[in-house]
This record gives C-alpha cells, sequence and structure tokens, in this order.
C-alpha cells in the first residue's frame, strides 16, 4: 500500500510539473501574440497615416493661395496628424527625364551627373537607346544589340521597343543594381517629353540640362513668395511622384512612394488614379 501511495504522489508531483509547464508556454504564446499585434496594428497606423500624406499632398498642390500652395519640385513639407509627424516631397513627372524620349546625350549627361565616368555613361546611354530603338541597328557611337547580349552570355537581346516600366532599365546590357538605384529617383515613362521642364526637376536632372542648381531653386523660392510663374504653375502637370514618411510617437515609421494621376480615377469618387504604389518596412 505505501509503494502505491508513493507511485501515486510521484505521478501528481509530474502532473503538477507538466501542467505548470504547459501553463508557462501558453503565458508566453499569449504574450507573443500580444506582442505582434500591438505591432501590427502600429505598423498598419503608420502606414494609413503615410497614405493620408498623399492625400493631403494632392490637396495643398491645388491649393487656392499660391504662398501656401505647394511646388511639386521635391522639396521635403512637413505636416502633422494624428499625433504622427510626416515628411511629405512630390516631383511633377515632367521634371524627370522620360527614358522613351530622352536623347542620349541627355541620358549621358545624367549618368555622369550621377557619377559614371563620361565613356560608361555615353555607352549606356546608347544602349538605353538601341533597347527602345525599333531597330537592329547600333548607335553611332557605339550601343547594344542582340549580338552583343549573346557575346554578354545573356539568354534575351535588345527589346527594339519602349520601356513598358522602370524596373525593365535593368535588362539594358551595362546596367547595374547601384546604377539603377541611383537612376530611378530621375527618370520616367510618364512625361512624354524629350526635354524635362526645368521648373520642376531635381540637382541631377538640371545639371544634366546644363542648369544650376543653386540659381533654380533660388528662382522657385522667389517666385512662389512674390505669386510670379513658377507659383502660377505650381500644380504642375497632373501627373506626380510622391514620398510619404511618417513616424509615430513611438518611433514606428512608414514609409510610401506612390507615382499618381491627378482627377477623377476609374473608381467612382477618387481624387486620383494610382500608377504606381511601394510602401516600405515599417520599423522603429
Amino acid at each position: 500500500m505505501r509503494r502505491q501511495a508513493g507511485a501515486a504522489l510521484l505521478l501528481v508531483l509530474w502532473l503538477i510539473a507538466l501542467l505548470t509547464a504547459l501553463v508557462g508556454v501558453f503565458a508566453l504564446t499569449a504574450r507573443i501574440e500580444a506582442l505582434q499585434a500591438k505591432s501590427l496594428s502600429g505598423g498598419l497606423q503608420a502606414r494609413e497615416i503615410a497614405r493620408a500624406g498623399v492625400e493631403y499632398a494632392l490637396l495643398r498642390l491645388t491649393h487656392a493661395d499660391p504662398a501656401t500652395r505647394w511646388a511639386p519640385d521635391g522639396r521635403i513639407y512637413r505636416w502633422s496628424f494624428a499625433g504622427a509627424e510626416l515628411e511629405i516631397a512630390v516631383v511633377d513627372e515632367t521634371g524627370k527625364v522620360d527614358l522613351n524620349q530622352a536623347p542620349a546625350p541627355l541620358l549621358a549627361s545624367l549618368l555622369r551627373a550621377l557619377g559614371l565616368p563620361r565613356g560608361q555613361a555615353e555607352r549606356l546611354a546608347a544602349n538605353i537607346l538601341d533597347w527602345r530603338d525599333g531597330d537592329s541597328l547600333t548607335q553611332v557611337g557605339g550601343g547594344a544589340e542582340d549580338r552583343d547580349y549573346a557575346a554578354a552570355g545573356l539568354p534575351y537581346g535588345a527589346k527594339d521597343a519602349a520601356f513598358e516600366s522602370l524596373a525593365e532599365v535593368e535588362q539594358v546590357l551595362g546596367m547595374s543594381p547601384a546604377i539603377f538605384t541611383l537612376l530611378e529617383p530621375h527618370v520616367t515613362l510618364s512625361s512624354g517629353r524629350a526635354q524635362p521642364d526645368a521648373s520642376y526637376a531635381q540637382d541631377p536632372v538640371l545639371l544634366a540640362m546644363g542648369l544650376d542648381p543653386a540659381l533654380q531653386a533660388a528662382q522657385r523660392v522667389g517666385t512662389q513668395r512674390t505669386g510670379g510663374p513658377v507659383a502660377f504653375v505650381a500644380s504642375g502637370s497632373g501627373t506626380y511622384s510622391i514620398s510619404s514618411r511618417a513616424r509615430l510617437a513611438d518611433g514606428r515609421q512608414a514609409a510610401l512612394r506612390a507615382l499618381v494621376r491627378a482627377g477623377p480615377g476609374a473608381v467612382p469618387g477618387s481624387a486620383y488614379t494610382v500608377l504606381g504604389w511601394q510602401e516600405g518596412m515599417t520599423s522603429r
């Protein structure tokens, strides 16, 4: 009887230890899930506030007062909303270099302004033109057609048609991820112009156009304050790249980059049409 009682006591102790461990595991799991829910909630809140920054930017671009109207020339505007701080920048797409329209000298000058040596910049510009043109002839100063891609060991040749996305330029012979990262903010497929509009161009594009960025910046600020020509056209062409970064009080952040066309969209009641949308990761 004493041996049976001892075995029963040992079994009870093991059961108590097992239940204690299970309770601990359940408590830890519940805590982890609560932290994940809090993190997800904060991330969603930050992303929605960043999206509000896009909506607010479109509103300010068409503000009735030229003195307070936002200019789509890349300058950073700060805005407080729902306890968060936002940094918002808008660039009119006509202030960028159009990959389907720009001549080779402009493309080469932009690449040089981004830090590429002259020879590399000119070769890459010629390769871009050979990618988009409809023939199989290389440019006078160089370029790359199907045989050049084959010689480089690539399983494809020059497209011989217009670019359909900015990411497509990464396939051009001589383009690297590092160069594309530098180039992407300053090129577009939406302007339809051979030359960018200097009123909205960023510094590398201005340098590529042979203009002084400091002088252009001073003229923009001066004319906006006085209600001059730049303020008059400050709302731009209607197609914009908008970057919006939101920072919550607890340090969480969300970044959003959108390519939008202002005006009624395909969805009834919408104030703009989304042409591109990229959300960044949230963090502390």
